[in-house]
C-alpha cells in the first residue's frame, strides 16, 4: 500500500508551486494553506508536506505559524521542510506541531550532525531529503548543485540506519511528464526496507499505482492537484481502495 501524501509549498505565508525550483516564476494560488489542508483531511488523506519554500532559500525555516495553523485546525500529520538546520529548528518544528521533519541542505554540510539527529529524535522522525539534478544532490531550494552522488548520499545514511528518504528528480519537478520510474526503481532495489517518498512529476492515479508496483512507499505531490490533473474525487476514490 502506498500513502498519498500532498504538497503544500509556502512563499510568503501563500501556497506558491515552482517549476524545477525556479523562484523566479512561481504559481501563488488564492486559497490558504489551511483551507487546501482540510480538503485533502475531508477525502482521507493522513499526512501532508509542508515546504517552507522561504526556509529551503534562507538556510532557517520561516513559516512555522503556517505549520501551527494547519495543525490546529486539522487532524492531519506534517512532515515539515525547508532550512531546517539546527536542534532548535527542530525542536521548534515539534513545538508547533510537526509528526517529522525533512531535512536536505544540512545532510550534506554537516553529516554528523544529520547522522545524530537519527540517533538523538530517531528514525522515524528524520527524513532525509536526497533531491538530484542529472544524479547529483541539490539543496537551499535546489538553488545549489553539489557534486555529491545521489545514490552514494543515500547509502552513506543508509549504513547508519536511515529508514526514510524523500528524493525528487528536479528535471521532473513542476512539468507534468511522470516521474523517474527508472531512479525510484533503482533506489527501492539497492536499500532494502527503505521508505522511499517519491516527489516531481506525478500527474496521475496511474503514476502512483506505477510507483507503488516499484515498492515505492509514499508518494508526493503537487502541481498535479493544483492544476486539476488529479482531483479530490480521484485522491479519495484511490484511498479508500487501499483500505479494502
Amino acid at each position: 500500500m502506498i500513502r498519498i501524501v500532498p504538497s503544500i509549498s509556502i512563499i510568503n505565508g501563500k501556497v506558491t508551486r515552482l517549476k524545477q525550483g525556479d523562484y523566479e516564476h512561481g504559481t501563488v494560488y488564492k486559497d490558504s494553506p489551511v483551507d487546501i489542508a482540510r480538503r485533502f483531511e475531508d477525502c482521507g488523506v493522513k499526512k501532508i508536506h509542508i515546504v517552507d519554500l522561504d526556509g529551503a532559500r534562507s538556510g532557517t525555516p520561516v513559516n512555522y505559524d503556517i505549520l501551527e495553523s494547519i495543525v490546529g485546525y486539522t487532524k492531519l500529520k506534517v512532515d515539515y521542510s525547508g532550512g531546517v538546520a539546527t536542534d532548535g529548528d527542530i525542536s521548534k518544528a515539534y513545538e508547533y506541531g510537526a509528526n517529522s521533519i525533512t531535512a536536505a541542505s544540512i545532510a550534506t554540510s554537516d553529516k554528523e550532525q544529520f547522522g545524530s539527529w537519527l540517533v538523538s529524535y530517531g528514525r522515524e522522525k528524520i527524513i532525509l531529503g536526497a533531491d538530484a539534478r542529472d544524479g547529483k544532490i541539490a539543496i537551499r531550494g535546489w538553488q545549489k548543485n553539489t557534486d555529491i552522488d545521489l545514490f552514494d548520499h543515500i547509502d552513506y545514511y543508509y549504513m547508519r540506519g536511515l529508514k526514510y528518504v524523500k528524493s525528487t528528480d528536479v528535471a521532473k519537478d513542476g512539468i507534468q511528464e511522470g516521474p523517474n520510474f527508472d531512479m525510484y526503481k533503482e533506489i527501492v532495489s539497492r536499500f532494502k526496507g527503505i521508505h522511499v517518498l517519491a516527489s516531481g512529476g506525478v500527474r496521475n492515479i496511474d503514476d502512483i499505482k506505477k510507483l507503488e508496483e516499484i515498492g515505492v512507499k509514499s508518494v508526493i505531490f503537487g502541481r498535479a492537484y493544483y492544476e486539476g490533473n488529479l482531483t479530490l474525487k480521484d485522491i479519495e476514490k484511490f484511498i479508500v481502495s487501499q483500505s479494502k
